[in-house]
């Protein structure tokens, strides 16, 4: 068998395909901390849906479309700095479909009312849904959980 076929083939596809959605979760990750909402928007199909649940018990937001998305990540713009970081990945491909659930540990850094520098740490859940398209991988729906929130005073500020 040639390269690329048969059983060694799906396998090679398969770890191709994974690593691809990690670099787009990744990517995802950058432009939410580097301001780039654009960058954030590409991630998803041009109809993709972002659906953040904040608080548990509290009403989900949700938008779709790249343009509501980039204007939604604006929001972090608040923010002194974040870093999202992303870690644990279990995805399921599915010829040209995937689904995923991947861990994040997202800081928020910003100054209280009386000035101290503080951070806001969330544990992120997301559950996506992905497309392969002529472009790479790109998110279908991302569902944000943020399972809990610790804020800190930070003990070196930045």
């Amino acid at each position: 068998m040639g390269a690329g076929t048969g059983q060694d083939g799906d396998m090679v596809r398969l770890l191709a395909d994974r690593q691809a959605l990690r670099d787009l979760v990744q990517t995802y990750a950058h432009g939410a901390d580097r301001r780039k909402p654009d960058l954030v928007a590409s991630c998803f199909l041009p109809d993709g849906t972002l659906t953040v649940h904040m608080d548990p018990g509290a009403e989900p937001v949700s938008r779709s479309g790249r343009e509501r998305i980039a204007k939604a990540m604006t929001g972090l713009e608040r923010y002194i700095a974040t870093q999202h970081l992303v870690t644990n990945q279990l995805a399921t491909v599915d010829d040209d479909r995937a689904e995923a659930e991947t861990y994040c540990t997202a800081h928020h850094i910003y100054d209280d009312e009386a000035g101290v520098r503080r951070d806001r740490v969330m544990a992120i859940r997301y559950l996506d849904t992905y497309a392969r398209t002529d472009e790479g991988w790109r998110i279908a729906t991302r569902t944000l959980h943020c399972d809990w929130v610790e804020d800190r005073p930070l003990t070196i500020a930045s």
